[in-house]
Parts: C-alpha cells; sequence; structure tokens
C-alpha cells in the first residue's frame, strides 16, 4: 500500500545525491580551469605537472586541493608561505560548481529518467564549459585567443556533430556548413600568421563563434554576441565616466584590448542557462 511513496522517496534521495556529486564535479572542473587559466599562456604543462602555489613553488598536498573546502580551511593563504590566495580561484570553484548543478536540473537530469544518451549530452555540454571558461579566463588575463584551446574547441566540435549525426540522426547538411567555415577561417588565420608573423585576435573569435553555434544552436549565439556587445557598451561607459570623475579633459586610451571573447562566452553560457531552464519550466 505504501511501497510507490516509499520508491518516489527514495527516488528523491538518489536525485539530491546525484546533485550533490554534479556539483561537486563542476567545482573539481572549476579547479582545474584556475589551473589551466594560469599554465597555458606559459605552456606549462597541465595535466602531469604537481600542482604548485605560484608564489613560493612549493608543491600542494591533497588537503590543499579541495575545491571550496581548502580555501575556506586555510583562511584564503598559502598553508607553506603565507601568501594570499586570489578569491577568484574560491569563486570560479562555486560558480562552477552551480553551472553543472544548474544545467543538470534543467536538463531533467534525474535517476529514473538516466540514459546513456542523456549522459552523453551532459558530457558534451561538460567539455563545451571547460572550452567557454578557458576562452574567458584566458582572454581576461592575457587579451588573447589562446591558440590551442581554440583547437581544442574546434576538435570537440566535430566530435560532437558525429555523434549528433550518427546517434541522434541530426541533419548532416548543417554541420557541413559548420566545417566548411571551420575551413575557411583556419585557412585565413594560418594565412594572417605567415603574413604577420601573429594569430589574429578576429579569427579566433570567429572561430570562437562556430563552436557556439555548433553546441548552442544560431538563436542563443545570436543573443549571446548582442548581450556581448551590451556588456562591451556597458564597460565603454563605465570607463568613460570613470576618466571624466577623474577631472581628466582628454580622453583616456584604453591600454589593453577589450577581451571580447570574455564577455561572448559569459554572455553565452547565461543564455544557455536561460533557455535550458525555459525548457525546463515549458
Amino acid at each position: 500500500m505504501y511501497m510507490p511513496i516509499i520508491i518516489i522517496k527514495e527516488e528523491k534521495r538518489m536525485d539530491i545525491m546525484l546533485y550533490i556529486l554534479i556539483f561537486m564535479i563542476g567545482t573539481l572542473f572549476g579547479s582545474f580551469y584556475t589551473l589551466a587559466v594560469y599554465r597555458i599562456p606559459k605552456r606549462q604543462d597541465i595535466t602531469h605537472t604537481h600542482s604548485y602555489c605560484p608564489n613560493c613553488n612549493h608543491k600542494l598536498g591533497i588537503l590543499d586541493l579541495i575545491p571550496i573546502l581548502s580555501y575556506i580551511f586555510l583562511g584564503g593563504k598559502c598553508r607553506y608561505c603565507k601568501e594570499k590566495i586570489r578569491p577568484r580561484y574560491f569563486i570560479l570553484e562555486i560558480l562552477s560548481g552551480i553551472i553543472f548543478l544548474l544545467i543538470a536540473i534543467f536538463m531533467d537530469f534525474k535517476i529514473e529518467y538516466l540514459t546513456i544518451m542523456k549522459i552523453a549530452q551532459l558530457s558534451f555540454i561538460a567539455l563545451y564549459i571547460t572550452f567557454i571558461v578557458l576562452i574567458c579566463g584566458i582572454d581576461k588575463e592575457t587579451r588573447k585567443m589562446d591558440k590551442l584551446v581554440l583547437i581544442y574547441g574546434v576538435v570537440i566540435s566535430i566530435i560532437y556533430m558525429i555523434y549528433l549525426c550518427i546517434v541522434e540522426k541530426a541533419n548532416i547538411y548543417r554541420y557541413v556548413i559548420y566545417l566548411i567555415l571551420y575551413i575557411i577561417i583556419l585557412i585565413l588565420d594560418t594565412i594572417t600568421l605567415k603574413k604577420y608573423a601573429k594569430n589574429s585576435y578576429l579569427n579566433g573569435i570567429l572561430l570562437m563563434i562556430v563552436t557556439m553555434v555548433t553546441f548552442t544552436g544560431e538563436y542563443v549565439t545570436a543573443f549571446s554576441i548582442n548581450y556581448a556587445l551590451l556588456f562591451i557598451a556597458i564597460y565603454l561607459l563605465i570607463n568613460k565616466l570613470k576618466n571624466k570623475n577623474k577631472g581628466k579633459n582628454k580622453k583616456k586610451k584604453i591600454e589593453q584590448q577589450i577581451p571580447i571573447g570574455f564577455y561572448l562566452g559569459i554572455s553565452n553560457i547565461i543564455w544557455l542557462i536561460f533557455v535550458l531552464y525555459y525548457n525546463y519550466v515549458s
């Protein structure tokens, strides 16, 4: 008589445990993001080299690497040299966990509906979020579209296209167009590299946009571009007001390039979560 109620309660407990696990996985990804954003521009190894304090170079132990908790228990300082750890590491770990959790919830990722296809979809989203966060972080820090991260984005996009066409029977012609766009942009980037001996920031943005379209679709990408432009306009307005408040009559030149990739990526994550939420509640 009470068996269905017991089963429902047990399923809810399992769902809660699953969401806690997904949040923890998200924080682990966040910890990796902080490491990768720091090391990739320096061309340091991100998979085999042990984590270390960037100030004293001391190798970090397991207790120093627990996402969120290590930062709290250590008081935001290195255990060995007592140098303050930048709060962004702590914030990114929390945000990463929340993003993974929200995506799982809005995808209706529950024990009852758990399938190999859903696991595959969530895995691809995790790979895509990794691409976006690394692009955003590195662009924010260095004002560059890192070539290795862009190549990673192209590779996972091609794998995702193959998955969609074979497993989910998606329209192959649509993805052929994306592949052609990739090839054209990469050829242009190669020409730019040979001619000017440097990577083109614009070509990097274009590669990023094609990757965004592949994973999040045309509409989400279009809204992401519009909101990125809005964020940039707000940034420029705030910068102008700051200069005005300082009493400077002449316009102060922006010394660093505006991180377009950063604003584009942030906008895309926001819209991706919003669309998943809209589909979830409707």
